[in-house]
């Protein structure tokens, strides 16, 4: 035991996450309390969604104002090389608030309404270790990490919440404003604007998303009012800039540029409010106020999308582009004005920062966040974070050390090459196919010239790390499943867990292959003694695109079995159903099979996930092979949003009895 808990802190120390950097949990002292100051620092945190890094003006933008940014910058701190753990909505949220990569909690991509998963309770986020400190907590804005009661803010340390439980475009309304009624759209519920645990309204209009940012606002400045006598924690994680924008009457039209920027000067304006209400009651030199946004623009959106020059792509990338962010911090008095940090900081690294601020106690369980304080008191010396993990999806895109960033091979959203959309309606994306390649990210911050070939030696240091990145937090572009890698939360944990069974760990075959976004462990993910949950990106699934499923199992000497089970999961929203037939077979030799049990079915309407187990019972037989066939519904059917489109097959056990 000793020896296993030697090597994980040996690799926690290697690869910068947060088990070794505990020891500044008492580092509050940094910091000292201005005269007339009293108690711990309070913490605003101002998370834009979809706002790219050249959309401040301290950070280069031209069509549009941010005063009152840029006097945070000038009063504060502006970070160069700040990054959010996955360039989409709720894997970012996630590390936000918990200090750790979106992978180590579980949470991938953007929830939808109908998913059946969240932000696990067991997690504690930054609200909660300042609870045990006395603070005050609200959150007023976007939220994304579960629409289900047990995921909302009040189970994860708010005291109070107003806002969207997620994406602002997740309604059943077109781009231009109109119901829809076919299509893909067409599954979303109505919006709702939830108040703590309950619905109070919809978002039913484009006018009604114009009203967001003044509403999240209002309550953000009344929050303060109410606690400005005890320490305070305010998330304001707006619905702004992420499409459809809305922008209040007060800054429509405003700006050159047009509706973007008007929504970001919006923005700027409720910035502004915050500062002002600060200021009223002499907190500015108790409160440490932070502003970032969780991922880089939406560029096929066009005029409606901002600017990540001179970085490359954007939104759903993790180029430069899609995971380098804007960053602000200001302190009065405390955070040196007017300095840059062009060291490599992220969202991760806050939730520790904070701890060692207000001398919370940081989470149990292991994070990957890095105390920075000593880059926020403009210590030019100071490298707390050495490197940084770059995953998408679950997939380990790259890695960045230093001034290097080496990429691995895998195919990546552009928007390269492909017209963007305008007024509101998206454009195509492209395809790219990235290889092994290496950056310099001090002399190319554009990522333009590769130059691997070069510098063997860095690609050689920089695939270690990405090792020990795998070993943790897994990989499944290399099908590797990482040890520190833990549940999100479910609803009811409906299914999910372990059995043991005779084909386990046995060998399969397959005659189509699976689609390699949806790989669970390879072929093993059918006898690894793991069944799914209604989750399909719980990596107990494998996804077949298009076609139909068949696997042969062998069972290596004869066994007895006496009955044979598969899972099949349905998510029609995700172009997933159930198979119209399924055929459990098998044989003494391999060659000849006895077909034991047939099912059919047909594809009806269901927006609900669901699973549906194929059991075959029967006299015992001896047999060293079975075999499960399954055909796929081929197409989406006319009734479908997807009509016509490839459908899917997903299957997680084949469980041997």
């Amino acid at each position: 035991m000793a020896s296993h808990n030697q090597t994980r802190r040996d690799f926690l120390k290697k690869v910068g996450m947060s088990a070794s950097m505990v020891a500044m949990t008492g580092s509050m002292n940094m910091f000292s309390c201005g005269k007339g100051q009293e108690g711990p620092p309070n913490i605003v945190i101002i998370f834009s969604d979809d706002q790219g890094y050249n959309d401040v003006g301290c950070f280069g933008a031209k069509e549009f104002e941010t005063p009152n940014l840029d006097r945070m910058a000038a009063e504060g701190v502006k970070f160069t090389n700040f990054y959010v753990s996955q360039a989409v909505c709720s894997a970012s949220r996630a590390s936000l608030l918990t200090g750790c990569y979106a992978e180590r909690v579980g949470i991938q991509g953007a929830l939808m309404p109908w998913s059946t998963i969240g932000l696990n309770p067991e997690e504690e986020t930054i609200a909660e270790i300042l609870k045990k400190k006395g603070y005050a907590t609200g959150i007023f804005g976007k939220w994304h990490l579960g629409h289900h009661k047990e995921f909302l803010p009040l189970q994860h340390g708010f005291d109070e919440y107003l806002g969207l439980p997620y994406s602002n475009d997740m309604w059943p309304v077109g781009f231009d404003g109109k119901p829809i009624t076919d299509g893909k759209k067409s599954f979303y519920p109505p919006l709702p604007l939830i108040e703590n645990n309950e619905k109070i309204d919809e978002i039913r209009t484009l006018e009604d998303q114009a009203k967001l940012t003044t509403v999240y606002t209002e309550r953000a400045v009344k929050f303060i009012e109410k606690n400005k006598d005890r320490p305070f924690f305010l998330y304001v994680p707006h619905s702004m800039p992420h499409v459809p924008l809305g922008v209040s009457e007060k800054f429509k039209g405003k700006c050159e540029q047009g509706t973007y920027g008007d929504v970001i000067m919006e923005i700027d304006w409720s910035v502004g409010e915050i500062l002002k209400t600060l200021n009223k009651h002499g907190l500015d030199k108790n409160t440490l106020i932070i502003f970032t946004s969780d991922n880089g623009p939406w560029l096929n959106f066009g005029n409606h999308a901002g600017s990540a020059y001179p970085l490359r792509e954007g939104k759903g990338t993790m180029w430069e582009g899609g995971c380098r962010v804007p960053c602000i911090m200001r302190w009065t008095g405390q955070i040196p004005a007017g300095t840059v940090c062009d060291q490599i900081a992220a969202t991760i690294d806050l939730l520790p920062t904070i701890a060692a601020i207000t001398g919370a106690p940081l989470p149990k369980k292991p994070i990957d966040g890095l105390n920075i304080l000593l880059l926020l008191k403009g210590d030019q010396a100071a490298n707390p974070r050495d490197h940084y993990f770059y995953y998408y999806g679950g997939e380990l895109c790259a890695v960045r050390q230093g001034k290097w960033k080496l990429y691995f091979p895998h195919k990546a959203r552009s928007y390269e090459g492909v017209e963007p959309g305008n007024d509101g309606f998206p454009g195509k994306y492209a395809t790219l196919a990235v290889g092994l390649e290496l950056y310099d990210q001090e002399s190319d911050i554009s990522e333009t010239k590769n130059v691997i070939d070069g510098n063997p030696k860095v690609v050689v240091q920089l695939q270690a790390l990405a090792e020990k990145a795998r070993e943790e937090l897994g990989d499944r572009l290399t099908l590797t499943k990482g040890k520190g890698v833990r549940e999100p939360g479910r609803i009811g944990n409906y299914r999910r867990g372990q059995v043991k069974h005779l084909a386990v760990g046995k060998e399969v075959k397959l005659t189509n292959s699976y689609h390699p976004k949806y790989a669970g462990s390879g072929e093993k993910t059918l006898i690894d003694g793991i069944r799914g949950s209604l989750d399909y990106n719980d990596g107990s699934w494998l996804g077949f695109e298009g076609v139909d499923f068949e696997a042969t199992v062998g069972l290596g000497q004869s066994q007895s079995i006496k009955s044979i089970k598969c899972g099949f999961l349905q998510s029609q929203v995700s172009w997933i159903f159930f198979p119209t037939f399924v055929e459990m077979a098998v044989s003494t030799e391999g060659d000849e099979f006895q077909v034991i049990k047939t099912f059919e079915g047909k594809a009806e309407f269901n927006p609900a996930p669901d699973i549906r187990d194929c059991l075959a019972t029967f006299p015992a037989k001896n047999v060293r092979f079975v075999r499960i066939k399954a055909k796929n519904v081929g197409t989406c059917p006319d009734w479908h949003a997807g009509a016509g489109g490839k459908a899917w097959i997903f299957i997680d056990e084949i469980v041997v009895e």
